[in-house]
């Protein structure tokens, strides 16, 4: 019997103890296991709070226009979440960590300021989503569904710290019932073709839609899942060389093979999941105009056209949203914090500090509707400062080895964030 010094060809040391794995359990199916569900951490947050208002605010007033939007808001995503993961799989470290080790500290310390920022402002969409959804199925007072929902994505964040593939399950789980719950919606919508069709045709409808098109890319390309999705690869890819299972060049890119179908199934889903939001808003009122103003006007249009069930389902939806997602940006606020800063706040300090903002939000008596479509507007302008030194550092041969950017994957990546820089732009001029 071979020992664990002398494995045979294609036997590998088990990841988690350092145990001699199962013989014939390959590398590569290994390697797969390990590197699924980052994704779908990540993709949660493409279907948070937000999304549901930007998406239902943009069917409800231009109709299937901004369709074409949701799609490249997709494939920019998918896009960037590889060029994320591949960084943590190629040098082991995080985007904000190769931040701070090569900026100078001031330029290091204001991405980490701008990313705190864009923190808050995606935890104030999560709270104020799940308060939201509380209200409109048990008649809770807004702020008091704020505060429920922060002690439950608290208690959510906890799995996480008896094991990272219980919490990726957890909010697998829960994308997977926001996309059912959404496709119902869609499909009892019945959008005629030719509508579909006509929304993928590039276009805008005057300055209020270009700021819907900016929320819709905020809320999609979220610069915080960016950050959180390099963590997460950078941690895995670690445990695996820690295990002698990763190693430099054929099996780094058989690793981001894996990643890349992990991205490409998440985002899929999510991609669908907003396509769906924007169909259902535009079902609502035909692109007529603004007739739907809130998400409660959403719900009680679903009832009446398609249903109590599809109503219930939508809210039920909404729920599940705010609650996985705003434990995910807590998450991913501490990484943040921790990459750039070396620090680390205690998890109930940070669920407070980032809570705070969503409660007196609410307590102020602000449209809910209204602060999550301007909350993903600021998550647009934070974009740059995340893309920009993601595609520097991906196309770094020194740092990357044979994982780096081929030129065209850079050209596209640099195209995506001018496309990014100039829509913000075009919302500061008068």
């Amino acid at each position: 019997m071979p020992t664990p010094d002398h494995r045979p060809s294609g036997t590998v040391l088990d990841g988690r103890a350092g145990r001699p794995g199962e013989l014939g359990v390959t590398r590569s199916a290994v390697t797969r296991a390990v590197m699924l569900g980052p994704a779908f951490v990540a993709a949660v947050a493409y279907v948070d709070p937000g999304n549901f208002a930007t998406n239902f605010t943009a069917g409800a007033h231009y109709g299937h226009r901004l369709l074409w939007v949701v799609l490249v808001a997709n494939v920019a995503g998918l896009f960037f979440q590889v060029l994320a993961a591949k960084l943590g799989v190629a040098t082991g470290r995080d985007l904000m960590r190769l931040c701070r080790d090569r900026y100078p500290r001031p330029v290091a310390f204001g991405l980490w300021a701008q990313a705190e920022a864009v923190a808050v402002a995606t935890d104030l969409a999560e709270i104020i989503g799940g308060a939201l959804a509380l209200h409109m199925l048990l008649g809770t007072p807004l702020l008091l569904g704020g505060v429920v929902t922060a002690l439950v994505s608290f208690a959510l964040l906890h799995h996480d710290r008896r094991g990272r593939r219980r919490f990726d399950w957890i909010v697998a789980g829960s994308l997977l019932g926001i996309a059912g719950a959404m496709l119902w919606l869609a499909v009892a919508a019945r959008p005629g073709v030719s509508a579909l069709s006509s929304g993928l045709v590039p276009g805008f409808a005057g300055r209020e839609s270009l700021v819907l098109a900016a929320g819709i890319i905020g809320a999609t390309v979220m610069p915080h899942a960016v950050f959180l999705h390099s963590a997460r690869s950078a941690e895995r890819a670690g445990a695996l060389r820690k295990a002698g299972i990763l190693r430099a060049g054929h099996d780094e890119r058989m690793v981001l093979r894996g990643v890349r179908f992990d991205v490409t199934v998440a985002m899929v889903l999510a991609g669908l999941v907003n396509a769906a939001m924007l169909v259902g808003g535009a079902h609502l009122a035909g692109g007529a105009g603004p007739l739907v103003e809130t998400l409660e006007d959403v719900r009680d249009g679903l009832r009446t056209s398609l249903g109590g069930g599809v109503a219930l389902a939508f809210c039920g939806a909404l729920l599940i949203s705010g609650l996985v997602s705003s434990s995910v940006g807590t998450y991913a606020g501490q990484v943040i914090m921790t990459g750039f800063l070396r620090r680390r706040l205690p998890l109930t300090v940070r669920r407070v500090l980032t809570v705070l903002p969503a409660l007196l939000v609410l307590a102020a008596g602000a449209d809910p509707t209204s602060a999550l479509v301007w909350s993903q507007v600021v998550l647009s302008f934070g974009l740059p400062f995340a893309l920009v030194p993601l595609l520097l550092f991906t196309r770094d041969r020194g740092l990357m080895g044979s994982l780096v950017n081929r030129p065209v994957t850079t050209a596209c990546g640099a195209l995506a964030g001018a496309a990014v820089i100039c829509l913000n732009l075009s919302l500061l001029l008068p």
